[in-house]
């Protein structure tokens, strides 16, 4: 039944292959054209087609992995640490690439680590492959999102506005403090997002949680609830890997100019 349903809302067929080859190069020619690059280059239609390329590699190999993983506890705890390590290392890397992008790893562990093992040990989030692997991807994709985001957001703007920065070394603040009075208004619009799905869920989307989970078969009202856990969630973790992220960078653990 479950197959019936997805199969209505997306049928797996070469159709389903061909319009995704289109979009593919659809948002790399749109890039490549317009040149949506920092440098003004086209770098950026080819990490859409590398992008591409990954996921269907990835999920085609994850989604027979699961299958084994959701039977054996260990393998489920070994694949969680290889989807918080990727995301660790795909943070730092977008954030700064010298050597202290492993920094990443902390705004993205410190929430998500304890809201996970908070629903387990209330008994909220059963210890199996089939409830822990989504819930907990969910958690550090939001927490990924955020820390990218707000780790660029403020290295940026310590960037271009050093002369401030300096400024306030002068009047006697120390430097963390300094950093943060620059860095602080900028990186929270990383937020931003999380807040805007959270507000308009139901009216403008409805997300990945709700919809899965009508296709299973539950019903209207325990799907909304589980959707609205997982925003509340999001918001929660998103808010911790911001305000962990502006800490590093004001006390320079996350810097351009590292080593």
């Amino acid at each position: 039944m479950r197959d019936l349903a997805a199969q209505a809302l997306l049928p797996v067929n070469t159709t389903l292959g061909v319009v995704l080859l289109v979009l593919v190069l659809a948002a790399a020619a749109t890039a490549a054209v317009f040149r949506l690059s920092p440098d003004g280059s086209r770098g950026r239609a080819r990490e859409i087609l590398v992008a591409g390329a990954r996921a269907a590699v990835q999920l085609g190999v994850v989604s027979l992995v699961i299958g084994w993983v959701i039977h054996h506890v260990a393998a489920l705890f070994a694949f969680l640490l290889l989807m918080f390590a990727v995301a660790a290392r795909t943070a730092g890397r977008r954030i700064t690439a010298n050597g202290t992008w492993w920094w990443a790893a902390l705004p993205i562990a410190g929430p998500v680590v304890p809201v996970v093992a908070g629903l387990t040990l209330t008994g909220l989030l059963p210890v199996n492959g089939i409830a822990m692997i989504p819930v907990t991807g969910i958690l550090i994709g939001g927490a990924l999102t955020a820390t990218v985001l707000g780790g660029r957001r403020a290295l940026d703007e310590l960037r271009g506005r050093k002369g401030e920065f300096e400024a306030g070394l002068a009047l006697g603040l120390p430097s963390r403090d300094a950093r943060l009075e620059v860095i602080r208004p900028a990186a929270s619009d990383a937020l931003l997002p999380g807040l805007d799905q959270t507000r308009t869920v139901g009216l403008v989307t409805l997300p990945g949680a709700f919809v899965g989970m009508l296709l299973g078969g539950a019903s209207p009202v325990l799907a909304g609830a589980v959707q609205l856990f997982v925003l509340i969630a999001l918001m929660a973790v998103q808010a911790i890997a911001v305000a962990t992220t502006v800490e590093l960078v004001a006390r320079g653990h996350l810097n351009r100019t590292g080593p």
